[in-house]
């Protein structure tokens, strides 16, 4: 079964930074694109930013020059670099990957647990 394991949220101040880390585990052959979600009280999840396996990225205009999504093939994990936070950007960040399964080869999408962020002004 694969699994995705969310670390480093935790309460910053505006202006601070954060990085969030996503590890998968499990039968992976390789992994297709790679994205962070947030959902923010009362409000609808988001897509944060993603990467590709190409390593082309997308950002939410709200965030654009202030993330940096990356990935690393070898260890099946994705990171969110937060630079200049926010009090907006307060919410619980999920990662999902679309994983490409072993031995079926089957392409399934899986979600982290989340992780809380929280900015104070």
């Amino acid at each position: 079964q694969v699994r995705l394991v969310e670390s480093g949220g935790g309460l910053v101040q505006a202006g601070g930074s954060l990085r969030l880390s996503c590890a998968a585990s499990g039968p992976i052959l390789s992994i297709n694109t790679m994205a962070w979600y947030r959902q923010a009280p009362g409000k609808q999840r988001e897509l944060v930013a993603s990467i590709t396996s190409s390593d082309i990225t997308n950002y939410a205009d709200s965030v654009k020059g202030r993330f940096t999504i990356s990935r690393d093939n070898a260890e099946n994990t994705v990171y969110l670099q937060m630079n200049s936070l926010k009090p907006e950007d307060t919410a619980v960040y999920n990662c999902k990957d679309t994983v490409v399964l072993a031995p079926s080869y089957r392409s399934l999408e899986v979600w982290g647990q989340g992780t809380l962020v929280t900015v104070s002004s």
